[in-house]
């Protein structure tokens, strides 16, 4: 260290503990100093005592690094983009309230925006995308002075989803919202401040209304969830993966918005398949249609319409399978194991039901033997966990009579809808919850008698 230096640290250390202890003596504070690491002879700490205590000497205090931005988990945008979330979006919906009056106050400061109680946000919120022109407005006159990257970011609010959602999946990168409508499509969202795990719960699905927004690339929720508080039985459950499976097969999960803004990820070259043997089946599609011929003649013959449009449901969720588990194995053992399964969910095996049949009888029709057919049946309820009663495959004309069906979790309570207010089954209907309103099919059969 150069000899300077030497000196200044020797007198900031001096200066330090004539602070803490300005009445101690000389001897002192050399025998204190000298327990530091510091040598001095008592009469050089009495020579610069009244100078350090009567001047202030130039002596550069030590630079501090700059304190780090706190690392966010990787499901979450970055702090620097949190922070610039939360400053544009104040911004935007402190003009929307400006223009709309829909509270009093001005809020244009994140801090004073997220203080706000979360009903008041909700109004501004919907205020504002009842009238999205308002983005487009706040972009020309740039009340707030904001940077033209600031202001592009702003500008793809336009592009913004709302409605309901069901919170499915959380993954690593983001957590997946599946929209409750069809044709359903699976958007990846960044959190914000707090994790979804917190603002949702650990338990999933999750019902709620939200508005997902753009920027830079990711999708984020802008702070704000309405959550039902409605819980979801098995038959949902399964129902939803499957909407899951088709959403990211058709359209991918969503991560930027408008869609197909994202760059297009590579993908891996596939390898090259073996050439198929000659007369084999390759297409999955080809390959449903010859089984939904033979397991139509077999409806059409023993059983009804119903248990065939249910057949052809499970015979197209098989073809969709990548692999498709449909080009393997021999095309009459697959048409009796549909059958066998949507006849296993609706007892078809029970004396009392009609149409009634064995599932024996399935296998002799078909020509296979009894423990094939139920080594497919086992099968197919396994890959797409079928249990007895399965709502999403009970024939239409048993669905009234089917508990699964409605039997929901409000309040904490399990309930029968059947029974609920007209008010609740709308809700759960208008939600997938439940096939119709049963409160509107009594009223009509009251008209009927």
């Amino acid at each position: 260290m150069p000899e300077q230096d030497t000196r200044i640290s020797t007198l900031q250390a001096i200066r330090a503990f004539l602070v803490e202890h300005p009445d101690v003596s000389p001897m002192r504070a050399a025998e204190a100093l000298k327990a530091q690491g510091i040598s001095l002879a008592p009469a050089f700490v009495s020579a610069v005592k009244p100078v350090l205590e009567s001047t202030r000497l130039s002596i550069p205090e030590p630079e501090m690094p700059p304190i780090p931005e706190p690392e966010m988990p990787p499901a979450h945008l970055s702090f620097g983009e949190g922070k610039l979330f939360y400053k544009l979006y104040a911004a935007l919906c402190s003009y929307a309230n400006g223009k709309l009056n829909v509270v009093p106050g001005e809020f244009a400061d994140p801090e004073q925006f997220t203080s706000l109680q979360p009903e008041i946000r909700l109004k501004v919120r919907d205020a504002l995308y009842a009238q999205p022109e308002l983005i487009d407005q706040f972009v020309q006159e740039n009340p707030n002075q904001l940077t033209a990257e600031e202001l592009a970011i702003v500008a793809s609010w336009k592009y913004s989803v709302i409605g309901n959602f069901y919170v499915f999946r959380y993954l690593k990168q983001y957590t997946v919202f599946l929209t409750d409508k069809n044709p359903s499509k699976a958007y990846g969202v960044r959190a914000l401040a707090s994790p979804f795990q917190e603002v949702v719960g650990p338990h999933l699905p999750v019902l709620v209304k939200g508005v997902l927004l753009p920027i830079n690339g990711r999708i984020v929720y802008d702070g704000l969830l309405y959550t039902y508080r409605i819980s979801f039985g098995p038959g949902i459950r399964r129902s939803l993966t499957e909407d899951f499976k088709r959403a990211k097969e058709t359209y991918g999960i969503i991560t930027s918005l408008p869609e197909g803004s994202a760059p297009p990820v590579v993908k891996k070259k596939a390898p090259r398949k073996k050439p198929a043997a000659k007369g084999e089946l390759t297409d999955p599609k080809a390959v449903m249609n010859i089984i939904v011929e033979l397991t139509d003649a077999f409806c059409s013959k023993y059983l009804n319409g119903e248990y065939a449009d249910l057949c052809r449901k499970l015979a197209a969720a098989l073809a969709r399978k990548r692999p498709s588990p449909l080009l393997r194995g021999k095309l009459e053992t697959w048409a009796c194991g549909i059958i066998r399964t949507i006849g296993w969910t609706n007892f078809l095996h029970d004396p009392s039901q009609t149409p009634h049949l064995t599932l024996y009888a399935i296998d002799e029709a078909f020509g296979i033997a009894g423990s094939t057919g139920a080594a497919k049946l086992k099968e197919i309820r396994t890959m797409f966990r079928i249990l007895q009663l399965d709502p999403k495959w009970t024939l239409p004309s048993r669905l009234g009579d089917n508990p699964m069906v409605w039997m929901a979790s409000v309040n904490g309570f399990i309930i029968d809808l059947r029974y609920a207010s007209r008010e609740l089954q709308v809700k759960a209907f208008e939600n997938g919850l439940i096939p119709y309103i049963p409160a509107d099919r009594g009223n009509d059969s009251d008209e009927d008698g």
